[in-house]
């Protein structure tokens, strides 16, 4: 694409997909998106990647591998829907206590009802915050995970400094993100599909097109995998790691409170 990324240094606090705006104005924008399409979601997260989220965020699961234990606490930020709160509550065996964290009431709301209907409800807490700015405690949680919002974040180096922050010593944080193709056939077809079949399934499916040209090419902007390592670096993080899932399509970052 002719828009380039951008790297670890920065840059995406004014990046609304390849719109620069001023300063503070992201999150509004953003907040906008998910407002519009959180009754649709996860129906979107099939069509845009193929269904492929579902195995990926299985991975992100498995390399977590949650302890079957009641004092195990994870906060997955965010996870408005509940998608990756779900699967680690019914990893541990229903033991683990997850708390679901995300800035839009909207898609807290989904989550909250399809917890419900999970009777899965005694095992999560929902909490309305911003990820720059957690309202907990340092050293409350085992995990931190993150499954396809931290390009969202418009301080993402903030971000990830809390999440060291309220990591116990000995914690693991977990990133899955969308990313840098890394065949080139491949790369060309997922760019078409992206940029024009992703927004025309997103007018049929929630009436919308515009938030899903944002999310397409907020894709394109965030950090390649090089980039975003040396972020979680910088955070503190140490043993940063990541695993491309579909030729990177996709991939999933690791990194340690040691």
């Amino acid at each position: 694409m002719a828009e380039s990324r951008t790297s670890a240094d920065g840059g995406m606090e004014t990046s609304y997909g390849f719109r620069e705006v001023a300063d503070g104005e992201k999150q509004g924008l953003v907040n906008d998106v998910f407002h519009k399409v959180a009754k649709r979601y996860d129906v979107m997260n099939d069509v845009m990647s193929m269904g492929l989220h579902r195995a990926w965020k299985d991975a992100m699961i498995s390399a977590l591998n949650p302890r079957k234990d009641p004092a195990y606490k994870v906060l997955d930020v965010a996870g408005g829907t509940g998608d990756i709160a779900f699967r680690i509550v019914e990893a541990s065996s229903r033991l683990a206590h997850a708390t679901v964290l995300d800035i839009n009431g909207s898609m807290l709301a989904v989550g909250a009802e399809r917890a419900t209907k999970k009777k899965l409800s005694d095992n999560l807490t929902f909490v309305e915050a911003n990820a720059e700015e957690l309202p907990f405690d340092a050293g409350s949680f085992d995990a931190y995970t993150i499954a396809f919002g931290i390009r969202n974040v418009p301080r993402i180096d903030v971000a990830l400094k809390e999440a060291h922050r309220v990591l116990k010593r000995g914690g693991r944080l977990l990133v899955l993100e969308f990313s840098e193709v890394d065949l080139p056939l491949l790369d060309r077809v997922y760019d078409a599909w992206s940029f024009n079949a992703i927004p025309r399934f997103g007018k049929a499916i929630t009436g919308e097109s515009e938030p899903y040209q944002y999310l397409v090419e907020s894709i394109r902007k965030f950090p390649n995998q090089q980039d975003f390592a040396e972020m979680i670096r910088q955070a503190g993080f140490s043993r940063v790691t990541y695993t491309n899932y579909t030729g990177g399509i996709a991939a999933l970052h690791s990194g340690w409170k040691l």
